[in-house]
């Protein structure tokens, strides 16, 4: 069993940054692929980013994001970062993060496990 819990949403004006952190209890954090979604209302939840396990050292960004978001983990820590820049009102949402042992199972928002999220407004 894993829990998440997500920290660091809050409201920025476009341009700015924002750092989010999912911090996660349980055994064997850094067996699991880590990733994160968004859903901002009235609309289907969204795939932001995933990261392998281990040392993290694969990534996978929506096209909407790439270039502007990283993800990163520190299995010392048990927690994993998306770090936001370049914000836009349309990144307005929960974020949620989630964790899986199978990375392509956090790629197609079918992660086992899924925080209860941490809102990021963007205003224009």
């Amino acid at each position: 069993q894993v829990q998440l819990v997500e920290s660091g949403g809050g409201l920025v004006q476009a341009g700015g940054s924002l750092r989010l952190s999912c911090a996660a209890s349980g055994r064997s954090f850094s067996t699991y692929a880590m990733g994160w979604f968004r859903q901002a209302p009235g609309k289907e939840r969204e795939f932001v980013a995933a990261i392998t396990g281990g040392s993290g050292g694969g990534t996978t960004y929506a096209g909407s994001v790439k270039g502007r978001f990283t993800c990163s983990r520190d299995n010392a820590k048990n927690t994993v970062y998306l770090q936001m820049n370049a914000l836009t009102p349309e990144d307005t949402a929960v974020y949620h993060c989630a964790a899986d042992t199978g990375y392509i199972n956090i790629v197609r928002l079918r992660g086992a496990y899924w925080g209860q999220g941490t809102q990021v407004t963007v205003s224009s």
